[in-house]
């Protein structure tokens, strides 16, 4: 696909060819602008779960963060988009607003199968393997922005040892699931 092509199925405005990033990124077409299986896929009659699973995988990193994306408010959305990227808010907005349009046409199947199904396995970023980094630090997603997130604790100089333990065991549970001993 390219914006010719666009051009040819009366998607005629400058604005259009931001289209093509969008299918990219879902996995409807690589990135030589060739559909993929999963667009032939949606070409058929279970194109509302082959688009739900295509959402889940190019928004793999959202969804790690919020299993059901597609059912949670804009501020919610643009909270995750905002903190990981440095675009302004009027391309926050407009990604918030892309996922949601997708979002809406979609179904998203819950069920184990479809999990299984939709959901990616492995790297994350198409970047060269030796750049990529999983870490609970950073997470990094499929043709799309990665995410870091910055905790900062501000703790009083008259906080005692015990209240500072307290603090750390508890971000240990909370951020990495760890279990009180």
């Amino acid at each position: 696909m390219s914006v010719s092509w666009l051009k040819t199925v009366g998607f005629t405005s400058s604005n259009d060819k931001s289209i093509i990033g969008v299918l990219k990124f879902i996995g409807f077409i690589d990135q030589s602008g060739v559909p993929t299986s999963t667009w032939s896929a949606f070409r058929g009659a279970r194109h509302k779960a082959i688009l739900g699973g295509a959402i889940r995988k190019g928004y793999a990193e959202l969804y790690a963060i919020y299993p059901d994306a597609h059912l949670r408010t804009n501020i919610d959305l643009t909270h995750v988009f905002s903190t990981s990227s440095s675009a302004g808010s009027q391309v926050i907005g407009k990604t918030v607003a892309t996922f949601k349009a997708l979002a809406d046409e979609a179904e998203f199947d819950t069920s184990t199968a479809a999990a299984e199904t939709f959901m990616p396995s492995g790297p994350l970023h198409t970047a060269p393997a030796s750049a990529v980094q999983q870490t609970p630090q950073s997470l990094q997603i499929q043709a799309g922005p990665a995410l870091h997130i910055d905790i900062q604790i501000h703790i009083s100089p008259d906080s005692t040892s015990e209240q500072i333990e307290k603090i750390l065991a508890s971000m240990a549970k909370h951020l990495y699931g760890r279990k009180d001993e």
